[in-house]
């Protein structure tokens, strides 16, 4: 029986990669049992993003991508939702529209799902041998923090709880009820994930190809704040998670 992946990638200004990764996406081979669906969704881009698409689009007209745009910015979390509730497939990965994380690494995260022991498998650029871009002490020291705070609410061990690679069972995470719209996704969706009676959450390690902030990177001190209150919010005050 084949399985479909789906792939959502928020997209807000990503006019100079989103090319690239949508390239990046179709070179990967899934193996005969298992298809993409790739969904692009346009967080209201203006420089151009969707055009680039759609361009994109025509020269693979045989290959399962498609752009949904949101009629105005909403954020990042808001996409996400987006995609969540228009994918079709079994499984569902979340993928930047920048090249900081590989599409050859979906096999890695597929695995431990293919081979029945996990329901989520979370992709930490803190584990393992792979390639890391060496950046932002601070930054770095943030997500640990973060992880930390968020494991002693959760009982999780993880080591990259702010990864934007997470591959999830499309009913479990179809599930959720989510809130957050912006960088909250993260926190938000782990505290709830993790409350799934008899979940299977695994980790591996993924490489990381870091951009600058004159490269293109968005995230700041302030969603760092952000995520403290998310991991606080959902895992103390609102506890409710499923829709």
């Amino acid at each position: 029986m084949s399985h479909t992946l789906s792939i959502i990638i928020p997209a807000y200004n990503e006019a100079q990669t989103i090319e690239l990764i949508l390239g990046k996406i179709m070179s990967v081979t899934l193996g005969e049992k298992l298809k993409k669906e790739v969904l692009v969704v346009n967080d209201a881009s203006t420089d151009g993003t969707p055009q680039i698409v759609e361009k994109f689009m025509a020269r693979f007209p045989d290959e399962n991508i498609r752009l949904i745009s949101q009629k105005e910015n909403l954020g990042k979390g808001a996409a996400i939702h987006r995609g969540i509730e228009e994918a079709t497939g079994d499984f569902i990965v979340i993928q930047d529209a920048d090249t900081e994380y590989d599409p050859r690494e979906y096999a890695r995260l597929l695995q431990p799902v293919l081979e029945g022991f996990a329901d989520v498998v979370y992709g930490s650029r803190f584990a393992g041998g792979q390639p890391h871009r060496i950046l932002f002490f601070w930054h770095s020291l943030g997500n640990k923090l973060l992880t930390t705070l968020s494991n002693m609410f959760t009982n999780l061990n993880l080591t990259d709880m702010e990864s934007c690679y997470k591959l999830f069972r499309a009913e479990h995470l179809k599930s959720l009820l989510l809130k957050e719209k912006r960088f909250g996704f993260e926190p938000e969706v782990t505290a709830k994930i993790a409350r799934i009676q008899g979940i299977r959450i695994y980790e591996v390690g993924i490489s990381y190809y870091g951009r600058t902030y004159n490269e293109g990177k968005k995230i700041d001190w302030k969603d760092g704040f952000r995520a403290i209150y998310c991991v606080l919010r959902y895992n103390v005050f609102d506890r409710k998670y499923l829709k």
